[in-house]
């Protein structure tokens, strides 16, 4: 019997339906079959008939149920997606209410790292910029001034963080290390994330008006480097410069924020400058290295990046850019007076600790980028800050001694 009469049959019979399958994909699957099976057999039945006219032949088309029209879309599912998601279980973010862990997260509160890494251009500016100041700055100013601009870069890279996963929303999810970010994995959406920038900034204002009203003229711009981040990574290959541009801006801050001006003060202009292009040779240094984690996810997704352009040469690059930090870092020091303290713990120690990261690092393992990343914020920066505090402290020790009454 052929499969048209069966088929009519089974109409006839009452069976209108197919039977049931666990899973409506099999269910269509079956139809189609049916479907494709009837019209084979008509068309086989035409050529028959008509034998002497053009012979007709069904196009080639394999079925293939997961990506047919009727069967599931290929588009990834957002729900399925989401659904490997795990909240945190321990740490920091497992203590707090679970309606706040999507903030926490995107803030980045679980990896201060970042946070540091602003931070640290701000601590130097400001005891680069303390014995510049005129009467020497004292240590309770240099602690406040500090302290303030700790809070100021918590909340800053907190909003940078924000801004930077609005604009990537839509290539987190491709990349392994990016891809459960609260946004991507739609735990918050865009409007909310907006939102919250709107407030972190806001936050940060109140931060940037607790110092000197000409802070506000040196600080307002960065916010331009900190919004056109996001957008470096899809038109060039150095994006890591504007975020250099972006998180050494504080090199600058600490000066304004002691009450040196730099545009009445030629030494205090230099050294800003030379601290300021010394931090950005370093922004590129630790960025490079942590752009080695999603090198290969990124180049699948099409973000652009100093890592992927010079693959091949990243530790002579590192190289070229260490001693370009250490040179610029000299010249800061012999712009503002700086004794042999800053020279031997800062210059040396900056020197020494890169030189050790650069050689050992392997940018081939994930998690030994990720370690230097973390740890060399600390050692390279630690050293810088050693040197400038015990220089500081020298000097305001000698002035003291000298002008008894400024104290």
């Amino acid at each position: 019997m052929s499969l048209a009469m069966r088929h009519g049959l089974l109409r006839k019979k009452g069976h209108t339906t197919l039977p049931k399958a666990s899973g409506g994909i099999v269910c269509k699957a079956a139809s189609q079959r049916v479907a494709f099976a009837v019209e084979l057999h008509s068309r086989c039945r035409f050529q028959k008939r008509w034998k002497s006219g053009p012979q007709f032949t069904l196009p080639r088309q394999p079925f293939h149920p997961q990506t047919s029209a009727v069967g599931p879309s290929n588009i990834p599912d957002t729900q399925e997606h989401c659904s490997e998601y795990e909240p945190p279980k321990s740490g920091l973010l497992s203590m707090i209410p679970a309606s706040w862990v999507p903030y926490a997260e995107l803030i980045r509160i679980d990896k201060p790292s970042g946070t540091y890494y602003l931070y640290f251009p701000c601590l130097f500016s400001t005891l680069m910029a303390a014995p510049m100041a005129s009467p020497i700055a004292s240590m309770n100013a240099v602690f406040g001034t500090s302290l303030l601009f700790f809070s100021g870069a918590l909340i800053m890279r907190g909003a940078g963080c924000t801004i930077n996963d609005l604009w990537d929303r839509n290539l987190d999810p491709h990349v392994t290390r990016t891809r459960f970010r609260p946004i991507a994995r739609r735990a918050i959406s865009p409007f909310k994330g907006v939102v919250f920038t709107g407030i972190q900034l806001l936050a940060g204002l109140g931060i940037l008006i607790q110092f000197p009203a000409t802070c506000l003229f040196y600080g307002i711009p960065s916010l331009l480097f900190v919004a056109s981040y996001p957008l470096a990574k899809r038109v060039t290959n150095y994006p890591q410069f504007i975020l250099g541009l972006t998180f050494s801006w504080g090199a600058i801050m600490g000066f304004p924020a002691l009450g040196v001006d730099l545009f009445s003060h030629w030494a205090a202009l230099t050294t800003a400058a030379c601290l300021y292009t010394s931090n950005i040779a370093w922004t590129v240094i630790y960025d490079m290295i942590y752009a080695h984690m999603d090198i290969k996810d990124d180049a699948q997704a099409g973000i652009k990046s100093i890592a992927l352009k010079h693959n091949a040469n990243t530790k002579k690059i590192l190289t070229g850019l260490g001693a370009t930090q250490v040179c610029l870092l000299t010249a800061a020091g012999l712009a503002s007076g700086a004794g042999p303290a800053f020279f031997v713990v800062s210059c040396g120690g900056a020197a020494l600790s890169l030189g050790i990261m650069i050689k050992r690092v392997n940018l081939k393992d994930v998690k030994n980028c990720w370690w230097w990343f973390v740890n060399g914020c600390w050692i390279t920066g630690g050293s810088i800050t050693l040197g400038l505090a015990t220089d500081y402290l020298i000097r305001l020790s000698e002035d003291d001694s000298e002008n008894p009454q400024n104290r």
